[in-house]
């Protein structure tokens, strides 16, 4: 007998949104540094920066949000003046960050996974790596065609004080939407980050379209495929 799933948590960047994400991240950092350079921050200066501060989200234990930790992390590398300088990356995700856009591609299948998904009343969660501010993820999804209306919880910097692939990532998710780790389903396109969701008891399906699997794990333990493998596993099971 298959399995009714209660939640539905599914990657972003890969998944919902199919990318090439070492490439999209190349290219994130080009905009970025366009943007920054005319204020005065060296190209490599604010890379560095940039991944000090990830380096610091990815490491939180939950004591502080992620947002918070990037900021620290940022300021320990740069210098103090990026706190002041908050609103110059505020307007780069409203501005420049939207010239990304071209390097996804977008498709209609998982817009209507989505609304079939709610009208099941099932849980669905943007559990995209809580790195970016809420406007770059609520960017992203508006590129893949998505409501932020359907989902019951949207992982972002703000709101999360872990990074995948910890443990406490997926227990936070499990908690802030109140379903137990049994009764969900990780939907993600890297092994390294999303297939550690079954470490707190969740189920996991590998989207082999945009496939990310640096250790060359066995995807033949996990549920996997293509992305319409996916939707009709995730319709099957919910």
């Amino acid at each position: 007998m298959m399995k009714k799933y209660d939640a539905v948590l599914f990657d972003l960047d890969g998944t919902l949104l199919p990318l090439d994400q070492d490439y999209f991240i190349k290219q994130y950092f080009k905009a970025l540094c366009k943007s920054l350079e005319p204020h005065g921050y060296k190209p490599d200066e604010l890379v560095g920066g940039v991944w000090a501060g990830t380096g610091a989200m990815i490491g939180n234990d939950g004591t502080r949000s992620n947002e918070e930790a990037f900021w620290s992390g940022f300021a320990s590398a740069c210098g103090l003046r990026v706190l002041d300088d908050k609103r110059l990356f505020d307007d780069f995700y409203v501005g420049g960050f939207q010239s990304l856009r071209e390097f996804t591609s977008p498709s209609d299948k998982p817009r209507a996974l989505i609304k079939e998904l709610r009208r099941r009343n099932t849980v669905a969660v943007i559990a995209s790596q809580p790195i970016f501010p809420m406007r770059a993820h609520l960017s992203r999804m508006e590129w893949a065609g998505l409501d932020p209306d359907d989902f019951t919880l949207i992982t972002a910097y703000e709101n999360s004080a872990f990074c995948k692939p910890a443990p406490g990532y997926y227990k936070s998710i499990s908690s802030d939407i109140g379903v137990s780790p049994e009764r969900c389903l990780m939907v993600g396109n890297d092994t390294g980050d999303d297939a550690p969701a079954k470490d707190v008891g969740m189920d996991v399906f590998i989207l082999t379209d945009c496939l990310i699997n640096r250790k060359n794990e066995d995807l033949s333990i996990y549920p996997h495929g293509t992305m319409d493998e996916m939707i009709s596993y995730v319709l099957d099971n919910t």
